[in-house]
């Protein structure tokens, strides 16, 4: 991927996941990914339109995935689709936890693990130390 283009994801992002809010200064070693919300295998272009920042957590969990069942109704719903539709709508913080607040929301932090113990953890740690993250 081309540098203008990276760094067009990344400012527009704000240096910060698009799908947990993790900021990319509290993984320093490791880089963010640029990831297809549309994967290739499915049609996605290569373009700012479809492409998002993820942590590596979200972006290994996510994978080629648009869709995903909902734990509350077991309906199989779209992922939360970061160029179309507003975090807040769908996502809220109960401390350092992430809660689905919509069919997508839950799939979402479902599929994405949102919530595991390492990355609650890692939330709490920056939360202790002052560092900003987005709860």
């Amino acid at each position: 991927m081309e540098h203008a283009l990276r760094s067009l994801i990344c400012r527009r992002a704000g240096d910060v996941c698009e799908y947990c809010r993790l900021p990319q200064a509290a993984t320093r070693f490791i880089r963010f990914h640029v990831e297809h919300i549309i994967a290739r295998q499915h049609g996605g272009a290569t373009e700012p339109d479809n492409l998002a920042l993820a942590c590596g957590f979200c972006n290994f969990h996510k994978g080629p995935n648009i869709a995903a069942l909902d734990p509350e109704s077991g309906h199989l719903v779209a992922l939360f689709h970061p160029r179309r539709d507003r975090w807040s709508d769908h996502f809220a913080w109960d401390g350092t936890v992430i809660v689905g607040r919509t069919a997508v929301g839950r799939a979402t932090v479902q599929l994405l693990a949102m919530n595991d113990w390492e990355r609650v953890e890692l939330r709490e740690n920056l939360q202790a130390l002052g560092e900003p993250f987005a709860g």
